[in-house]
C-alpha cells in the first residue's frame, strides 16, 4: 500500500458533477490543478493535496467557502478566516463550537449551522436550520440536503477541524447519518475510527463531553499557515484497504504542529495493546516508528510542492521550533535540502 492520503475518485466526480449542475466548466479548474479529465475516469482516487487544491479553486470560483458541504447557501470568501479568528480566543471547546454556530447565524448566507449538544457523558456535534433550534430533539434536515457525499464530507471536514483546533485527535464514540446503509461502509470506517450508525434521525459526531473543556492550542499564527493550505488538513484520508497500517495513519492525521501520538496513545485509540499493535504492524512488513517517520516526510513533501509556503512556515507546520532542525531532517529523509527539493520540482514541473 502506498502512504499518500487518498480521496476516492467518486468524491471527485461529485464534487466536479455539484459545480457542473452549477453551469461551470470544469475543465479550467482541472488543468490549473494538473488533473486530466483521464485521470478522475481510470484512477481510483487522488492524493489529498491535489483533491485540497482542486477544492481551493472550485471555492474561490464558486465564490463559496462551504461548497460541498452542509450549509444551505453560500458562506463568500473569507468567512471562514473571519470565523476562526472569533473562536481562537475561545477558553475551551464547547465556547469555541457555540461561537462557530453564532458565527453562521450572522454570516447571512447559510440556512444551515453547526449546533453542539450535551447530554451526559457525550456530546455531538450536528446541523440545524438557523432560527429553528430545538435542543431536546434530533434535528433531521430536509431532504434537499441529504446528498451522502455532502453530508460525509461534511462530518469528516468538521471532525478534523475539531481536531486541529485541540491539537489532538478528536476520538469518536459514533458518526450518525441519516441515510440508508452505503456499499461502501468499510470506507466510513476508515475516515471516522468509530461506530457508524446508519437511518439515524441526525447527522452528526458523537464524542465524550470531557473534550468540551479542552483549551485551544492553534493561534493566529498557526492559522496563517493552515489557511494557505486548506482544505488539506481537513482531507485526512487513506487508502481504504482495511490494512492496521492505515488505521494508524488516519489516527495520526497531518497536523505535526504539535506532539505526535505515542505509540501507547494510538494503541489505546486502536482497543489493542501497544505488544499487540506492535506484532501486527510486524506482520504487515512495517513498525510504528516507520510509519511515524513516513507520515512526516510525506506532509514535509506535501508542503515543500505549496509554493505559498515558506520553509520558516513549513517548519512551523511540522513542529520544529528551529527552521535548520527541519532543514536538517528533510535532508535526511529526502537526500536534499527544503530549497535544492523545491527547485528540482519545479524544474520536473516545467519539463
Amino acid at each position: 500500500m502506498g502512504l499518500k492520503a487518498t480521496v476516492p475518485a467518486q468524491s471527485v466526480r461529485y464534487l466536479l458533477s455539484a459545480v457542473e449542475n452549477q453551469g461551470c466548466d470544469v475543465m479550467p479548474l482541472l488543468d490549473e490543478v494538473g488533473i486530466s479529465k483521464q485521470d478522475i475516469d481510470t484512477k481510483e482516487g487522488l492524493s489529498a493535496y491535489q483533491y485540497g487544491l482542486l477544492y481551493q479553486r472550485i471555492m474561490q470560483r464558486m465564490n463559496d467557502e462551504s461548497f460541498g458541504i452542509l450549509s444551505g447557501g453560500r458562506m463568500p470568501k473569507g468567512s471562514f478566516r473571519m470565523m476562526c479568528l472569533c473562536i481562537l480566543h475561545s477558553k475551551n471547546l464547547a465556547q469555541a463550537l457555540r461561537r462557530c454556530s453564532d458565527f453562521y447565524e450572522i454570516c447571512r448566507g447559510p440556512t444551515i449551522k453547526p449546533i453542539v449538544v450535551q447530554k451526559g457523558r457525550f456530546a455531538k456535534v450536528t446541523f440545524a436550520p438557523i432560527e429553528s433550534i430545538e435542543l431536546e430533539k434530533d434535528i433531521s434536515l430536509d431532504q434537499a440536503f441529504e446528498s451522502r457525499e455532502r453530508v460525509r464530507s461534511t462530518l469528516s471536514m468538521w471532525h478534523h477541524f475539531i481536531s486541529w483546533l485541540i491539537g489532538r485527535r478528536l476520538v469518536l464514540k459514533a458518526a450518525y447519518f441519516t441515510a440508508s446503509r452505503p456499499d461502501d461502509v468499510e470506507y466510513y470506517q476508515t475516515l471516522f475510527q468509530s461506530d457508524i450508525k446508519f437511518s439515524q434521525h441526525g447527522n452528526a459526531l458523537v464524542f465524550p463531553a470531557s473534550y468540551l473543556d479542552m483549551p485551544l492550542v492553534q493561534n493566529e499564527e498557526s492559522l496563517r499557515s493552515f489557511l494557505k493550505t486548506a482544505p488539506y488538513q481537513l482531507l485526512v484520508m487513506v487508502d481504504n484497504d482495511n490494512s492496521l497500517k492505515s488505521r494508524v495513519i488516519s489516527i495520526l492525521g497531518k497536523d505535526f504542529s504539535q506532539e505526535m501520538l505515542s505509540a501507547e496513545e494510538v494503541a489505546q485509540l486502536l482497543n489493542m495493546s501497544v505488544s499487540t499493535m506492535r506484532r501486527r504492524l510486524t506482520d504487515e512488513n512495517t513498525s510504528f516508528q516507520q510509519i511515524k517517520d513516513e507520515c512526516r516526510k510525506e506532509a514535509a513533501i506535501t508542503y515543500i510542492n505549496a509554493p505559498q509556503l515558506s520553509f520558516n512556515e513549513i517548519a512551523a507546520l511540522m513542529g520544529f521550533e528551529e527552521p535548520s532542525a527541519f532543514y536538517r531532517s528533510f535532508k535526511k529523509w529526502t537526500g536534499m535540502t527544503p530549497g535544492e527539493y523545491r527547485k528540482h520540482a519545479d524544474f520536473k514541473a516545467l519539463k
